[in-house]
């Protein structure tokens, strides 16, 4: 009877920069403590279908310099199928695998919670540019993901200023506006719009003709996908992905955004008279933000994360995912860790609000 301990790994959910990092940490350390490890294609599809293949040393060198994963992902939900938990733990079974590292955000652990609660053998490992899992101080991709943010606003401050022009640049974040937060202060944006601080059109508006009367010609608005206007009102019928999340009721915020600023200063009466040839543009970034090879943070990071992975796996620690804390890497809480979502503090925000002029 083959004796061999043997484990999956999966990554599931949006892809992320870092993910191969992880993948290498965690098969390095499993095969060093001579763990076979097998790598489920497409997140929790492959768990389902047991579809994936061994990975040795010569599958992981050198891949944490590359974004995306060599394992594929999806956003299958084992939830939403039909007996899906029962076969998932059959097709582990069937493989000889002791317990899963599941690799991904909230939806993709959250898979991973109930399944423990089930008494499945599970590590989560946290994964989300968004930066918005608890009990991490900071997720990996994140970096990534605000660096590139970064990169684009600062070149759109010349081609605002040269056009005399207002741009909203908008960064993902459905439900948190950390990458927008981040980038938009580090690149100098004069207003930051986000999930947790609602702000009404008037507000938002007001503040960009007020520049102009000060002589402040150009007007860079970050805004975070999940943004929604004060007093707005909200679509309770909105469709829902595989995992119960509502879509994104203002698909084209952006550009709605700037065309209503727009409309609001040419029609506005009491503005400068060159403020009738006012212009508004706007600029979605989507997925160019978590695209891409990986930072050298978020390298060191995913890799960190995946060998903490691998030894929890080696010990026997099931039921915890893997965090950083004070700059160690740590077991955490799983359960805490998918039902409680980390926002941007009231701190942060107000002192970002000191640059909002």
């Amino acid at each position: 009877m083959d004796k061999t301990r043997k484990i999956g790994i999966l990554t599931g959910g949006g892809d992320c920069p870092g993910l191969n990092a992880v993948i290498r940490g965690a098969v390095e350390c499993c095969l060093n403590a001579g763990i076979h490890v097998y790598g489920l294609y497409d997140g929790w599809k492959g768990a389902l279908t047991g579809e994936g293949r061994y990975l040795n040393y010569s599958d992981v060198d050198e891949i944490q310099t590359t974004g995306g994963t060599i394992l594929g992902t999806s956003r299958t939900n084992v939830m939403k199928i039909d007996g899906g938990a029962e076969t998932v733990r059959a097709r582990m079974q069937q493989l000889g695998l002791e317990g899963l590292i599941a690799i991904g955000g909230d939806d993709t652990l959250g898979v991973a919670n109930t399944l423990r609660k089930m008494g499945l053998n599970m590590i989560g490992v946290p994964k989300t540019i968004d930066n918005d899992l608890s009990c991490t101080d900071v997720t990996f991709g994140f970096d990534t993901a605000t660096n590139i943010a970064m990169e684009c606003i600062d070149r759109l401050h010349t081609t605002a200023e040269s056009h005399s022009r207002c741009i909203v640049v908008e960064c993902m974040g459905r439900h948190t506006g950390h990458i927008a937060l981040h980038a938009g202060l580090a690149a100098n944006a004069h207003l930051i719009l986000i999930p947790e601080f609602p702000k009404s059109f008037r507000e938002i508006s007001d503040f960009v003709k007020s520049r102009h009367v000060r002589g402040k010609k150009y007007t860079i608005i970050v805004v975070a996908e999940g943004f929604e206007l004060a007093g707005a009102s909200n679509d309770a019928n909105l469709e829902e992905d595989a995992f119960g999340n509502k879509l994104l009721p203002q698909k084209d915020l952006a550009k709605n955004l700037s065309e209503m600023i727009e409309d609001d200063i040419r029609n506005d009466d009491t503005m400068p008279e060159d403020c009738k040839n006012f212009e508004c543009r706007y600029v979605v970034l989507g997925h160019i933000q978590r695209g891409g090879a990986p930072t050298c943070a978020d390298r060191v990071l995913g890799f960190r994360l995946g060998v903490k992975a691998g030894q929890l796996a080696a010990n026997g620690e099931y039921g915890n995912m893997v965090a950083l804390s004070s700059n160690s890497i740590v077991a955490a809480d799983l359960d805490r860790a998918v039902t409680e979502r980390k926002a941007v503090s009231p701190e942060l925000y107000a002192a970002a609000e000191l640059i909002f002029r």
